[in-house]
């Protein structure tokens, strides 16, 4: 396991270990000049990285929260909404926090609700700097057999900081998303099954929890996730060329 080889956005020096951590940044955080990782050495930087328990709550290796702690990891769900000003419309979310130990299961039985036939996003930001990323497309799976190819790459998804996917029924609507940082992400306008879910693998309803995302924070990967992403999205048949209008 490396972290992801980006320097910090606006970074062009610096050396060793710094260089090998992307930093990605919450709407109006400070820039890269302010960043907590900045000045450290590279063995308190690397020693760091290595810390993968708060508390009760274990980290995937796939992200790792600011060094001064602007956010501690915990485990939880909050409610919120999401405004489309295009549209004009809001949509209920439900964002969650689990540990890793319990993760990849809530995931997969959080599809269930969606119905027995549904679409798929994969998404990678292995090629791209900052929040940029890629999104590609596969419509009408059946759920036990996406489940299956998901269990054989439960490590790909719960350790890559560059893959995220979402799982939808675009007719309900109804969509869940597993994503880069390892959050869990439900939309539609009745979540109380998805919540039911939360609740049988006792994580907790916090409406004041912060999630690492709305603070500073890095992102890892490797050239062999990056490999078997590839090896992912052609057993999800989206083997076409990538569609950069959806960056």
């Amino acid at each position: 396991m490396s972290w992801s080889n980006y320097r910090p956005k606006g970074e062009e020096s610096g050396m060793g270990f710094l260089q090998k951590i992307r930093n990605v940044f919450r709407d109006g955080a400070p820039g890269p000049n302010a960043s907590s990782f900045l000045n450290l050495s590279e063995d308190d930087l690397e020693a760091h990285l290595q810390i993968d328990r708060y508390g009760e709550f274990l980290l995937t290796e796939a992200v790792r929260p600011s060094y001064d702690l602007q956010v501690v990891p915990k485990q939880g769900y909050r409610h919120d909404r999401y405004n489309d000003e295009e549209s004009q419309t809001s949509v209920p979310v439900v964002m969650a926090s689990a540990s890793r130990e319990v993760l990849f299961d809530v995931f997969l039985d959080l599809i269930d609700p969606l119905g027995p036939v549904v679409d798929v996003v994969l998404e990678t930001s292995h090629d791209h700097r900052g929040q940029d990323h890629i999104d590609l497309y596969r419509e009408h799976i059946d759920v036990p057999v996406l489940k299956s190819i998901l269990c054989d790459f439960e490590d790909q998804l719960l350790n890559d900081g560059c893959t995220g996917i979402a799982v939808l029924n675009a007719g309900r609507p109804l969509e869940v998303q597993f994503d880069e940082h390892k959050l869990l992400i439900v939309y539609g306008d009745d979540l109380t099954q998805f919540e039911r879910v939360f609740a049988e693998h006792n994580i907790p309803c916090d409406e004041q929890m912060k999630f690492i995302t709305e603070a500073e924070h890095v992102h890892s990967s490797s050239d062999e996730y990056r490999s078997e992403f590839d090896v992912l999205k052609s057993r999800l048949g989206m083997d076409g060329i990538f569609d950069e209008s959806m960056i």
